[in-house]
C-alpha cells in the first residue's frame, strides 16, 4: 500500500510503518492502528530491520524474464549471473555481478543466495563484501559449464575478447541468439552473429572468431562496419535490417581512438 511518496509496510509483531519509497532510513514514521498518533523511529536496530524488509519487498516485485535460451535455467537473470561466474575463475562481489550483467542488485542478491544454498556457487565474506564463485567441486559442474557457455556464454566471452582489441567503438550481438535472449521464442541458435563498429583488422576478426568458437562450442560470425556507415545505415539495407531487430550489447567505447 502506498501513501503519497511513502510505502506502508507491515511487520510481524510491530505496527505498520511508513518509510520513504526509495528506502532511505532517516527517521521513518510509525502509525499506531486505530489511534491518531505518529512516532518517529530512531532505534538503529529497528532501522536496519526496516531496511532489510524494504529490500526484500522490492525484490518480490521485480519481474525477471523467463529463459528462452535454455529450459534448464529459471530466468535470464540467473543465466547471466551463471555465465559470469562459470566462465571466469575470479571471485565477484554482488555489486560487480550486477554491473556486469545489468541485473538489479536485489535480484542478484536473491538468485546468488539460491545458488549458494544449492551448492552451485560458493561464497565468503571479506569485510563488507560478499564474494562468490562457481563451485568447481559440484558433481554437475562440467555439464553445467557446457550448457551455460552455449546458452549465456556469448556475452561475457565476446565482451572480454573484444575489449582487448583497440579501435573498436561498439559491438553487439544480433540475429537468432539476440532474439532468443530478448525473449522471442524459436529454435535454439546454432551460431552467434556479432556486429563490430570501428576499425577492426581482418587478422583480429579471424583470431577472435576462432577463440570464441573454441570457448563457446558454436560458430561465431563477426561482421564489421565503420562508425560512419553505421551512422548512415538508412542507405544500407543490411545494416538497417540489423538495427531493426533485437540486439544485445557487448561493449561501447564513446571515446574510442580511430572509431571513425
Amino acid at each position: 500500500m502506498v501513501d503519497g511518496n511513502r510505502q506502508v509496510l507491515a511487520f510481524s509483531g510491530r505496527p505498520a510503518s511508513l518509510v520513504p519509497a526509495a528506502g532511505r532510513l532517516a527517521a521513518p514514521v510509525v502509525v499506531h492502528p486505530g489511534r491518531d498518533q505518529h512516532d518517529r523511529v530512531d532505534d538503529p536496530v529497528v532501522l536496519a530491520d526496516l531496511h532489510l524488509h524494504i529490500v526484500m519487498l522490492q525484490s518480490c516485485f521485480v519481474k525477471t524474464l523467463p529463459s528462452v535460451l535454455t529450459p534448464f535455467v529459471r530466468s535470464d537473470a540467473v543465466g547471466a549471473v551463471l555465465a559470469e561466474v562459470f566462465l571466469h575463475s575470479d571471485e565477484f562481489t554482488l555489486a560487480e555481478l550486477a554491473r556486469r550483467t545489468g541485473v538489479l542488485p536485489a535480484v542478484v542478491h536473491k538468485e546468488v543466495s539460491r545458488l549458494v544454498d544449492a551448492a552451485v556457487l560458493t561464497d565468503r565474506r571479506e569485510g563488507n563484501n560478499r564474494l562468490v564463485r562457481a563451485n568447481e567441486s559440484h558433481p554437475l559442474f562440467a555439464p553445467m559449464s557446457e550448457i551455460i557457455a552455449a546458452s549465456y556464454g556469448p556475452v561475457p566471452v565476446l565482451r572480454d575478447l573484444l575489449s582487448r582489441v583497440p579501435r573498436v567503438r561498439e559491438a553487439f550481438i544480433y540475429g537468432s541468439w539476440a532474439a532468443r535472449r530478448s525473449g522471442q521464442p524459436g529454435r535454439f541458435p546454432r551460431d552467434v552473429d556479432v556486429m563490430v563498429i570501428g576499425d577492426l583488422s581482418v587478422d583480429d576478426l579471424v583470431a577472435i572468431q576462432a577463440e570464441a568458437r573454441d570457448l563457446l562450442g558454436m560458430e561465431v560470425n563477426i561482421h564489421r562496419t565503420t562508425w560512419s556507415d553505421w551512422q548512415n545505415r538508412a542507405g544500407n539495407p543490411f545494416l538497417a535490417e540489423v538495427a531493426s531487430r533485437p540486439t544485445v550489447g557487448l561493449l561501447r567505447k564513446e571515446d574510442a581512438d580511430g572509431g571513425q
